[in-house]
C-alpha cells in the first residue's frame, strides 16, 4: 500500500523540490571577512527553509491529488448516488464509502503506480536520477492515464479557454494545467452518468409502491416504509455489491 501511495508523495515532493531548489553553494574560497561568512551562511539556510515549508506546503495537498488525478471521484461520486437511491441516510458510512472507493482506486491505479515507481521514485531514491530527471518520469504514467480517461470534448474546452496559450497537438502530452481539469470534469460526467443508472432502478420502484398506497387508500402511511425493505431486499437478491463494483472498474479499464 505505502509503495503503491509513494509515487504521489514523491510526486509532489519532486515538484516542490524543483519550484524551491535553494541557491547554489557559494565559491570554495574562504570569504574575507565575518560578515561575508554570516551572510553566505545566511543565504543558505534561507534556500533551505523556503524549501522545506514549499515541501510542507504541497505534501499537505497529496489528498487532493489523489482525487484530481485518478479515479477516485468517479468511485465516490457513484457510491453516494447508490446510498441515496436506496433511501439510506448514514448506512453504509461515509468512512465506509470513502475507504471502499480509496482502495478501488488502489486497486485501478497500480499499473500507474507501478510505472511510476521503477521509472522514477525506485532510481531517485537509489541517487541513480536527480530530482528534476525523475520529476517528468513520476508525471508520465498519470499523464497517460488522465488522458486516455479525457473526453476529447472536455480537453478542447479549456484549450480554447486559454485562448492560445496551451494548445494541444498530442494529448498524451498535454499539459497539466489543462489536462487536470479536463480529466475532473470528464470523471464527474462519469459519475453522474453512473449514478442515474443506479437511481433508476430504485425510482421505478419507490414509484411503484407509492402507486399501490395511493391505490389502496393509504394517504397517511409513508411509501418510503414499505419501498426501503424491498429496495434492500432487491439490492441484496441481484448481488448488488458484486455488480456495482466490477461495473466500476471495467469502466475505467
Amino acid at each position: 500500500m505505502i509503495r503503491r501511495v509513494l509515487p504521489l508523495v514523491v510526486l509532489l515532493a519532486s515538484a516542490a523540490t524543483a519550484l524551491a531548489a535553494p541557491a547554489a553553494a557559494p565559491a570554495a574560497t574562504p570569504p574575507s571577512d565575518l560578515a561575508s561568512a554570516l551572510n553566505s551562511v545566511g543565504g543558505l539556510a534561507s534556500g533551505r527553509i523556503i524549501q522545506l515549508v514549499a515541501l510542507l506546503t504541497v505534501l499537505s495537498l497529496a489528498p487532493g491529488l489523489l482525487m484530481m488525478v485518478t479515479s477516485f471521484t468517479r468511485f465516490a461520486v457513484a457510491l453516494s448516488f447508490l446510498r441515496s437511491g436506496i433511501g439510506l441516510q448514514s448506512a453504509p458510512a461515509n468512512l465506509v464509502l470513502i475507504s471502499l472507493a480509496l482502495f478501488m482506486t488502489f486497486f485501478v491505479m497500480a499499473p500507474t503506480f507501478d510505472r511510476a515507481w521503477k521509472d522514477g521514485v525506485k532510481p531517485m531514491m537509489d541517487n541513480q536520477i536527480t530530482e528534476e530527471q525523475a520529476f517528468p518520469k513520476i508525471v508520465e504514467p498519470f499523464r497517460q492515464f488522465m488522458a486516455n480517461q479525457t473526453r476529447e470534448k472536455d480537453l478542447r474546452m479549456f484549450e480554447d479557454l486559454s485562448k492560445g496559450s496551451f494548445e494541444i497537438a498530442d494529448r498524451t502530452k498535454a499539459d497539466l494545467r489543462v489536462l487536470i481539469p479536463a480529466f475532473m470534469i470528464s470523471e464527474l460526467r462519469r459519475g453522474f452518468e453512473m449514478g442515474f443508472l443506479i437511481l433508476l432502478p430504485f425510482l421505478i420502484i419507490d414509484m411503484i409502491v407509492a402507486t399501490l398506497t395511493m391505490s389502496m387508500g393509504m394517504m397517511m402511511l409513508p411509501p418510503s416504509m414499505i419501498s426501503l425493505p424491498m429496495k434492500l431486499l432487491f439490492f441484496v437478491l441481484i448481488d448488488g455489491w458484486n455488480m456495482l463494483i466490477g461495473s466500476l472498474v471495467r469502466s475505467v479499464n
